[in-house]
């Protein structure tokens, strides 16, 4: 079974419908408690780092999560599910603590480019081994709706780049933890093949 939290998340049922169109049995979770049987865990995300965090805590599903990745079982963030794993945001003053899973911030695009950067942009794979990736070809075009972006400390876990204005990490990946800053489930068959790749590692686990 694949958990996929439930914390009021605008793009929850996009991420729903393309997770059961890759074969997923997924489950909807509102409760930290509802994660113990889970075999992988989907933290799906739209809109600000502080709502994100705060649901998550309301609804003690935070620390559950960081146990749940503890465990060794896959965990896969979207969008801001991806920014939660880092150290604190700067979005709009951010006071929420994130889940420190990675060290570093989550920065705003230059005041030079457009925000938010809305529509479709490549993947440079930096990391051919990633699982998500098996079968993807570099160059590949995803969908992206964002102002901010981690700043990974350890440059070693990103798993892809992508430009927009400069460089920045599109995702990451170390272990059983895997984070996208675009979104699969809105990103066609390159999307369902990452997202079908990651259910095939649930399966595994």
């Amino acid at each position: 079974m694949l958990a996929l939290i439930d914390y009021g998340s605008g793009n929850l049922r996009s991420v729903h419908k393309a997770l059961l169109a890759v074969g997923a049995d997924v489950r909807l979770v509102t409760r930290g408690e509802e994660l113990r049987d889970a075999h992988g865990l989907v933290l799906p995300g739209v809109g600000a780092f502080d709502d994100c965090l705060n649901a998550l805590q309301r609804q003690e599903l935070l620390g559950a999560s960081l146990d749940f990745i503890r465990s060794g079982r896959p965990f896969l963030g979207i969008c801001v599910g991806y920014q939660a794993l880092f150290d604190r945001s700067e979005e709009f003053q951010s006071c929420a603590r994130g889940m420190e899973w990675f060290r570093g911030p989550v920065v705003r695009f230059p005041s030079t480019l457009k925000v938010p950067q809305i529509g479709w942009n490549q993947l440079q794979i930096a990391r051919p081994d990633c699982p998500l990736y098996q079968g993807v070809p570099d160059g590949s075009y995803a969908y992206f709706v964002h102002s901010f972006y981690p700043r990974p400390d350890d440059p070693s876990i990103v798993a892809t780049w992508t430009t927009y204005g400069q460089p920045f990490a599109s995702s990451v990946w170390r272990d059983n933890v895997f984070a996208t800053q675009f979104h699969p489930e809105k990103s066609q068959a390159v999307g369902l093949a990452i997202l079908r790749n990651f259910v095939q590692l649930v399966r595994r686990a």
